[in-house]
């Protein structure tokens, strides 16, 4: 079926499921490959097949332009380095809640209109309840720490996502960029993608990782956003922490409590308040 009869709001909730499913995947790595192996080679894989497909002329950037694929290059690598090192801490649902709050914080430092304060006031409320949680031993604080600066790094990949698009065609920089996520993140991971050597098979995870988490969706996501506003991306871009919690449950076996269940209704009640609220707001996308 071609993608252009699909209903743009299935495509991008088939991103979603997909993205979700990713992280929930590339958890069961971490016990092999470590943390930050799981990232890199998610990230290699990812940059060596958008290269080939996309063949950028960078031969004719500028200093500019390379600059921007840079600095998106590290937000993107340090966002999935400090994600998947919250997920080995805390569940799923719970990691991508938190970081939530990043996209929620930049949509409120770029408008700051009154019901934004409201909105971020809500999901606030939701995560206090996750750090309620933590100083009673029942969530890890660490990990929700971790999961918070995801977040940051989450922001600073929008703004520096919507420079690349400005002075770079196409997605020729998303390709430069996750060679350079790559370059971030390899200090960090390199000794522990010798496991592979042991078991190649593991490199079979981490392709189908890369798939579902970069590949496909967003190729899903570019199809999506030239059907639909992107007020209505934003709303079902809310739907992240439910799907995250649907994908920790049935592929982890993360039951979430009351609590948490709780602070995600708030967090996403947010970031749909605060995409609605406002006419053109930054498209909250997922860490690829």
């Amino acid at each position: 079926m071609r993608r252009d009869r699909v209903p743009a709001p299935l495509l991008v909730i088939t991103a979603i499921a997909c993205v979700q499913t990713g992280a929930a995947v590339a958890r069961t790595l971490f016990d092999d490959l470590g943390v930050a192996g799981t990232a890199l080679l998610r990230l290699v894989i990812a940059a060596l097949v958008l290269l080939v497909v996309l063949r950028p002329r960078v031969r004719s950037w500028t200093r500019q332009q390379w600059g921007a694929a840079a600095l998106l290059g590290c937000a993107l690598g340090g966002m999935n380095l400090i994600f998947y090192s919250s997920l080995s801490l805390v569940p799923l649902g719970v990691a991508v809640t938190v970081e939530f709050l990043g996209p929620l914080l930049l949509a409120l430092v770029q408008t700051r209109r009154p019901i934004d304060f409201a909105w971020v006031a809500l999901a606030g409320a939701g995560v206090a309840l996750l750090g309620a949680q933590a100083a009673s031993g029942e969530v890890n604080a660490l990990g929700l720490v971790l999961a918070f600066t995801a977040g940051l790094f989450w922001a600073g990949y929008i703004v520096s996502s919507a420079r690349v698009g400005r002075v770079l065609p196409g997605v020729d920089g998303l390709a430069v960029a996750l060679v350079f996520a790559a370059i971030v993140v390899l200090p960090f991971g390199a000794s522990q993608t010798s496991a592979v050597l042991d078991d190649p098979a593991l490199l079979v995870g981490v392709g189908v990782v890369a798939l579902i988490s970069t590949i496909i969706p967003y190729g899903l996501e570019l199809t999506a956003l030239r059907r639909i506003p992107t007020r209505v991306f934003g709303v079902l871009m809310s739907l992240q922490p439910a799907a995250a919690s649907i994908s920790g449950l049935v592929i982890l076996h993360q039951r979430l409590g009351i609590h948490e269940l709780a602070a995600l209704g708030m967090v996403t009640a947010a970031s749909a308040g605060v995409t609605l609220a406002n006419k053109e707001p930054p498209v909250a996308k997922e860490p690829m």
